[in-house]
């Protein structure tokens, strides 16, 4: 019987049982958990009182569990995705989920929600992409952004654990991680990451956008690229 080879291992900063560690194990590779960064709240308060806004927007599930403890009850939030929801940690507040777990759908769903624009607080991390700033400059729907946290290295920063490839999911991530993985398979989370790995001159060797089917047809084409005969 032919041996079965083992699958490369792909350090990332997920936990075993999450849905994204299982996406890699599906395209092929093995998911390590590699926890080397950690969430720092912000302490900066809300730029607008609550009762002056429609509408929470919340980007993450880490400015949920920040923004979760501070949103008074019966607050509309429009999350971007189910994991952003759960973050929330409250059944007293009126949730609304776009189509995608993408900026840009929040945008349509924030759109279709209040066709004559208005005030709007958006919770998102330090090193946000400003999407929704950008998009929703010169128009009616006025975004206020509140920076709820950051994220910053684990100290003590832990070791990379013995792995063939690295997924940064983030654009500090990849920063950290290029120069302790400039041996290993590379691979980004959207475009911001791989600019980020290239600024630290460790180019990505694949990156996709931020999506579960799109990190698995990444890894899974390139786990069979790697597997193809010469």
């Amino acid at each position: 019987m032919t041996p079965v080879a083992p699958r490369p291992r792909l350090a990332l900063a997920r936990p075993a049982q999450h849905p994204l560690s299982d996406t890699v194990r599906k395209a092929g590779w093995e998911a390590v958990p590699y926890a080397f960064t950690r969430l720092q709240a912000s302490k900066l308060s809300p730029p607008r009182p609550f009762a002056d806004i429609a509408a929470l927007l919340i980007l993450s599930p880490s400015g949920a569990k920040v923004a979760g403890a501070r949103v008074p009850a019966g607050t509309l939030c429009l999350v971007q995705g189910s994991g952003t929801a759960d973050a929330l940690g409250r059944e007293d507040l009126d949730v609304l989920l776009p189509s995608e777990a993408r900026a840009e759908a929040l945008w349509d769903l924030l759109k279709l929600q209040f066709p004559s624009g208005g005030e709007f607080m958006l919770a998102r991390g330090e090193r946000s992409r400003e999407y929704l700033e950008v998009v929703a400059k010169d128009t009616p729907w006025h975004i206020h952004p509140w920076v709820t946290h950051r994220e910053a290295p684990r100290e003590p920063f832990p070791p990379l654990p013995e792995v063939e490839g690295v997924l940064a999911m983030s654009p500090l991530q990849a920063e950290i991680l290029a120069p302790i993985a400039r041996d290993l398979q590379r691979f980004a989370w959207g475009e911001a990451t791989a600019e980020a790995f290239a600024r630290a001159g460790a180019p990505a060797h694949a990156q996709c956008e931020p999506k579960p089917t799109q990190l698995w047809a990444m890894l899974a084409q390139h786990l069979k690229k790697e597997e193809s005969p010469c």
